[in-house]
C-alpha cells in the first residue's frame, strides 16, 4: 500500500504492534499506520475474529500480520516478541471494562481491569524497549483515557488504571528518552465502538454524553487515527511524556 500522507508522517520501513486490534479503535489505528506506509501486526486473544480483521488490511493491500497472544500473559508476551522483534513502532490499546460500585467491586474485577489496562502496558513496553534500545529509536503509543483525569460512578477501577498508565507513560519517556524512544499516550473521549453500543442506546446516558461534550456528540473511531499516526511518526520525534486528549472537548469544560 502507497504512503497516503506528507513525507514527515511517512512510515515506511516502520513495523507496528497494536494490541486489541480485531476491532474498533485499534483496527482503525492498525488501519491508519498502514495507510502511513507501516507493516502491522495485529494482535487479540481470539484467533478467528483477529484473521478476520487482517484479511480485510490485507484487502486494501496493506503488509499485516496478524498474532494471537494474552497481553496479561508474560510468557505468552516473551515469545511474542522473540517472533515479532523488531517492532519500531507499540500501541498498547488493549483494555477491558467491569463496571460496578466500588463498594460493592469484588477484588478479581479490581485486579482484572488493572492487569488488562496497567499492567499489561507495562508487561509489552519491557518486553519490546530493549529491542529499541538497542536500534537507538522507537514509539510507544499507550491509549489513555478521559478517565486518566476525571471520574464517574461504577467505574472506579478503570479511572485507577487508566490514571496509572498517564503516569506510567510519564515515568517510560523519563527512563528512555535518552535512548531516542518517544513515550506517549491517546486519550479518547466517548467513542462510538461496538464495546460502547448499549451505552449509546441508553437515552438517559446518550442525552449526558451529547450535553456534557461541547461538540455535541460521540466520537468516531477513525477520528484517533490522525493523533496515532502523528505519535507514531517523526512529526512527534521532540515530543514525549504528553497525552493527546481526542475527546471533543469534554476536558476543557464543566
Amino acid at each position: 500500500m502507497a504512503p497516503t500522507t506528507a513525507p514527515l508522517f511517512d512510515l515506511t520501513g516502520r513495523r507496528a504492534l497494536i494490541t486489541g486490534s480485531s476491532q474498533g479503535i485499534g483496527l482503525c489505528i492498525a488501519r491508519g499506520l498502514a495507510q502511513a506506509g507501516a507493516s502491522v501486526v495485529l494482535n487479540g486473544r481470539d484467533a478467528g475474529k483477529l484473521e478476520r480483521a487482517a484479511q480485510e488490511l490485507r484487502a486494501s493491500g496493506a503488509a499485516v500480520e496478524a498474532r494471537a497472544f494474552d497481553v496479561t500473559d508474560e510468557a505468552a508476551i516473551a515469545a511474542a516478541r522473540d517472533a515479532l522483534d523488531p517492532i519500531d513502532i507499540l500501541v498498547n490499546n488493549a483494555g477491558m471494562h467491569r463496571r460496578g460500585p466500588l463498594v460493592d467491586m469484588p477484588l478479581e474485577n479490581w485486579d482484572a481491569v488493572l492487569r488488562s489496562n496497567l499492567t499489561a502496558p507495562f508487561l509489552m513496553a519491557r518486553a519490546f524497549a530493549p529491542g529499541m534500545i538497542a536500534r537507538g529509536r522507537g514509539k510507544v503509543i499507550n491509549l489513555c483515557s478521559v478517565m486518566s483525569e476525571i471520574a464517574r460512578p461504577t467505574i472506579a477501577n478503570y479511572a485507577a488504571a487508566k490514571g496509572g498508565l498517564k503516569m506510567l507513560t510519564r515515568a517510560l519517556a523519563v527512563e528512555w528518552g535518552r535512548h531516542n524512544i518517544q513515550v506517549n499516550g491517546l486519550g479518547p473521549g466517548y467513542i462510538a465502538t461496538e464495546l460502547n453500543r448499549s451505552l449509546i442506546a441508553d437515552e438517559k446516558f446518550n442525552a449526558m454524553i451529547c450535553g456534557r461534550t461541547p461538540l455535541g456528540r460521540w466520537g468516531r473511531p477513525e477520528e484517533i487515527v490522525g493523533p496515532a499516526v502523528y505519535l507514531a511518526s517523526a512529526a512527534s520525534d521532540f515530543m514525549t511524556g504528553q497525552i493527546l486528549y481526542i475527546d471533543g472537548g469534554i476536558l476543557a469544560g464543566l
